[in-house]
């Protein structure tokens, strides 16, 4: 499935990386495997790599190489978790737990 690669061509795919479709479903004949073309018709709405997988029932380093030649091809788009850029301050958070407690 994978012809012995570990590791996708492109894209990193988090857990929570969704994945979309950007065309129809493209026959076998495209020059994809059937896992390639079962990925396609899953992704025609969003889903995260984890949806992918477990629909598949494929471990995800699989997925992950399969996603990759995809979004090399051109027939999906990945979109990767953005990093939180600024988390609150600790003291947010104790006044939450202290207004919570004194409910």
């Amino acid at each position: 499935m994978t012809r012995g690669r570990t590791a996708p061509a492109r894209g990193e795919f988090d857990l929570i990386s969704l994945v979309v479709a950007t065309r129809s479903v493209p026959s076998l004949a495209a020059g994809l495997q059937p896992e390639h073309v079962t990925i396609m018709r899953l992704a025609q709405r969003p889903l995260s790599v984890a949806e992918v997988a477990g629909h598949l029932t494929l471990p995800l380093g699989i997925v992950r190489v399969l996603l990759g030649d995809l979004l090399d091809k051109g027939y999906i788009l990945a979109r990767e978790p953005q990093p939180t850029s600024h988390t609150p301050p600790e003291r947010i958070f104790k006044a939450v737990i202290n207004g919570l407690r004194s409910l």
